[in-house]
């Protein structure tokens, strides 16, 4: 019996001492472990190297990932151990996400479509900034 597909969310921290290819293998190690275990990548942002509001493992410094995706709940358990055994994943974080997070993201999404769709009707274009100016 298949269960329903979730959409959650996973962030986390590699150690950012060490150097970009590995930083780059571990996420695909974790890109890697989602998909080859039915789940499907929906979003993968880098959002770099920052520093840690508090040390960890005596690091000051981490490289944050946040990956979105669609799986089955029992994905999430060996997610986590992969986690839990990379000695370069300094902590991590997976949160389903609810149907009101979704319902407030897709209204945030169409609500700044809407306002840039205005910004653009009401530039003028080139052609109409020249012929106000002659």
């Amino acid at each position: 019996m298949s269960t329903a597909k979730h959409i959650y969310e996973t962030t986390f921290i590699v150690n950012a001492s060490i150097d970009d290819a590995q930083i780059e293998a571990a996420i695909t190690r974790t890109q890697d472990i989602i998909t080859k275990n039915g789940g499907n990548v929906t979003s993968l942002n880098k959002w770099g190297r920052k520093r840690l509001a508090y040390p960890i493992n005596k690091k000051t410094t981490g490289f944050y990932c946040h990956i979105e995706f669609e799986a089955d709940a029992p994905l999430i358990a060996l997610l986590e151990r992969a986690y839990q055994l990379d000695e370069l994943i300094l902590r991590y974080l997976t949160v389903r996400l609810s149907r009101n997070a979704l319902k407030a993201r897709a209204k945030a999404l169409r609500e700044a479509v809407a306002a840039e769709e205005s910004v653009e009707a009401t530039t003028p274009t080139a052609t109409e900034e020249k012929g106000a100016l002659s």
